[in-house]
């Protein structure tokens, strides 16, 4: 999905990996991981892996960031959730994957 709705952007590669994070940035060559984060619970978490990941490659820096106000609560599960009760997502989620969400719960 990530690929689909990206494939107009010419500078943004998809890729997946098994294994520790800092390990495929090595691969990639980069020198900076971007982490989202949404509140206070997000930032306790991402810090310990941030964290572990200067002790493991302090090489690579990594760069907290929050986003609009009007975006800060949302998350997967609560976009999954809205949907599954019939909910409309489609201000919160690109048209391909609304209706990949809607044939998901059988609302088309």
């Amino acid at each position: 999905m990530v690929l689909e709705i990206t494939s107009h952007l010419n500078n943004v590669t998809v890729d997946s990996f098994d294994g520790l994070l800092v390990d495929f940035a090595k691969k990639q060559d980069a020198r900076l991981i971007l982490r989202g984060i949404r509140a206070v619970s997000d930032y306790e978490h991402e810090l310990q892996m941030a964290l572990m990941n200067r002790k493991l490659s302090p090489e690579i820096e990594t760069v907290f960031m929050m986003p609009a106000e009007a975006y800060g609560y949302l998350s997967s599960r609560l976009v999954k959730e809205v949907c599954n009760h019939g909910g409309d997502v489609g201000d919160l989620v690109p048209p391909s994957i609304k209706k990949r969400l809607q044939v998901k719960v059988k609302i088309i």
